[in-house]
C-alpha cells in the first residue's frame, strides 16, 4: 500500500460566489479542494478523504489526484455555501451557509498509512471531539482553526471562540489561522504574539496567514514571506492553498523557511486564476526566481 505524506480529510462545498459587481459564479469549493492540489504540486503524496453526498461524484472530477488517492466519505448533505464579496480585493464579504454535513466521525476515516493528517474544516462541528482524540493517536495532526471557531447559525456564518481550545490544541502538530482567527482565539491583535500565545498552549508549529504576509512559529523563531500576487481573481481558497503547500513541503523534509517561501509563492500564483491551483512546483519555482530574488 502506499505511503502517504499527507491525508487531507474534509468537506467540499458547491459555492456561490458574488462578486462585488454582481457577477455570479457557480463552482466547487471546500478547504480540502484548495489544500489538496497546492499539496500535490510540492511533490508530496497526497490522500484526500472528501465528505460529500454519494449523488454528488462529480465533485470528486474536478480533483487532480489519482482516482486511488480519492475517497468519497459519505454525508447526509454536500455543504453549500454563498460567498457574496463587495470590494475588488474581495477582503470584506458576507457568508452565509444554507445546508452542511454532517460531522466525520472515527471510523469514516480511510484507512490508509500517512505521516500526517490535515483536518481542512470549514464549520464548528465538522470534526468532533471524538475525531481528534483518534487521530492523535494514529500520527502526526495539524488543522485549520476555521473548523472549529466558524458556526452555522441559522444559515448565517458567525465566528467564536473555541471553547476546548485549551484541552486541543496540545494535539496540534501544526495550526493554521488568519489573523482574525488568531486574535479571536489570543485575544492578541500582534500576529507574532498570537503565535507564541498559541505555542505555549500546545500547538507545535503555528501558521498565521494575512492578505500581505504568510508567518510562521515553530516555537524558536517568527519567519514571515509576503505575498507577491500580480491580481487577486483568485483570492477564494488564498489560506488552503497555503497551507495545503505548506504541509506538503514540510512532510517531505524541507525546513520552516523553505517551505514557507514555496507555500507563499504557490498561493501569490495561485491568487492570479480563480479556482484551485492547477501549477506544478516548476511554476512555483520559476515564480520564486521572478518575484522572491532576494530569498534565493
Amino acid at each position: 500500500m502506499k505511503q502517504y505524506d499527507l491525508m487531507i480529510l474534509g468537506p467540499a462545498t458547491r459555492d456561490e460566489n458574488i462578486d462585488y459587481t454582481g457577477e455570479v459564479d457557480r463552482s466547487i469549493g471546500g478547504a480540502v479542494t484548495f489544500c489538496a492540489p497546492a499539496a500535490a504540486a510540492s511533490g508530496a503524496h497526497v490522500f484526500a478523504g472528501v465528505k460529500i453526498a454519494p449523488e454528488d461524484t462529480d465533485i470528486l472530477e474536478t480533483f487532480t489526484l489519482p482516482k486511488e488517492d480519492l475517497a468519497l466519505i459519505p454525508a447526509d448533505h454536500t455543504t453549500l455555501m454563498r460567498n457574496e464579496y463587495f470590494t475588488a480585493d474581495r477582503e470584506r464579504r458576507n457568508s452565509t451557509n444554507p445546508v452542511r454535513s454532517d460531522a466525520l466521525r472515527p471510523d469514516q476515516v480511510p484507512d490508509v498509512p500517512y505521516k500526517l493528517c490535515h483536518l481542512a474544516g470549514l464549520l464548528n462541528g465538522d470534526f468532533p471531539n471524538e475525531l481528534l482524540e483518534a487521530l492523535h493517536t494514529k500520527g502526526l495532526l495539524s488543522a485549520d482553526a476555521q473548523g472549529f471557531l466558524r458556526y452555522s447559525e441559522g444559515g448565517k456564518l458567525v465566528f467564536h471562540d473555541w471553547p476546548e481550545k485549551r484541552t486541543y490544541l496540545p494535539y496540534m502538530d501544526v495550526l493554521k489561522t488568519d489573523a482574525a482567527e488568531a486574535e479571536i482565539l489570543t485575544g492578541l491583535t500582534d500576529r507574532a504574539d498570537a503565535a507564541r500565545r498559541l505555542y505555549d498552549w500546545g500547538a507545535k508549529e503555528i501558521m498565521i496567514s494575512h492578505n500581505s504576509e504568510m508567518l510562521v512559529f515553530d516555537g524558536q523563531q517568527i519567519y514571515t514571506c509576503p505575498v507577491r500576487a500580480r491580481n487577486l481573481s483568485g483570492r477564494t481558497g488564498r489560506g488552503d492553498t497555503t497551507f495545503g503547500s505548506y504541509l506538503g513541503m514540510r512532510m517531505t523534509g524541507h525546513s520552516v523557511a523553505e517551505s514557507l517561501l514555496f507555500a507563499t509563492a504557490c498561493v501569490s500564483l495561485k491568487m492570479e486564476t480563480p479556482g484551485a491551483f492547477r501549477g506544478t512546483a516548476q511554476d512555483v519555482q520559476e515564480y520564486i526566481r521572478a518575484f522572491y530574488p532576494e530569498f534565493v
